[in-house]
């Protein structure tokens, strides 16, 4: 290259915007977890038969993520509601303070046929996705994941209302 062209060069990468940094956003981070999330998740993903043998078992948890307002439509019986977009460290500490708990998790993607409660997401947008990655990023590592798309008036689960909790 031309001094003259490494000059042009050299102008034009100082007139670009300099990059906005948020030491409180790390997508690189995300991505890195992200991956190391989804091949721990390849075992966790479970049948309806399974998630409903494990949730009946002592020290289970079973999340649910979704709005509270889908929640509050319908939800599995004995759910724990919280919302992803609450999902800090301090509200994981209050509501499931040990780390090694057994947690099931759920989404609206895994239930045809209630598109009112469980409104249908696009397949790479599923909140099992995210809150999987999320759990796995604040350190819960014994998460399992309801795997298939179960028909709602066919399903095993109980579901409820909170009054019918």
């Amino acid at each position: 290259m031309t001094s003259l062209g490494a000059t042009v060069v050299l102008a034009w990468l100082a007139a670009l915007p300099a990059p906005l940094v948020n030491p409180a956003i790390d997508m690189p981070g995300f991505l890195r977890v992200a991956a190391e999330a989804a091949r721990h998740r390849e075992t966790r993903r479970v049948s309806e038969a399974e998630f409903l043998r494990l949730s009946r078992e002592p020290s289970t948890v079973v999340l649910d993520a979704r709005s509270r307002e889908k929640f509050d439509e319908l939800h599995v019986r004995g759910a724990l509601h919280l919302a992803f977009p609450d999902l800090t460290i301090e509200s994981l500490a209050r509501a499931i303070p040990d780390k090694r708990t057994r947690i099931l998790i759920y989404c609206n993607n895994n239930f045809a046929g209630a598109e009112g409660p469980f409104p249908a997401k696009l397949a790479t947008a599923s909140l099992n996705l995210s809150t999987y990655v999320a759990l796995y990023d604040y350190g819960y590592r014994n998460v399992y994941e309801l795997g298939p798309l179960v028909d709602l008036a066919a399903s095993r689960l109980e579901f409820a209302t909170p009054s019918a909790d």
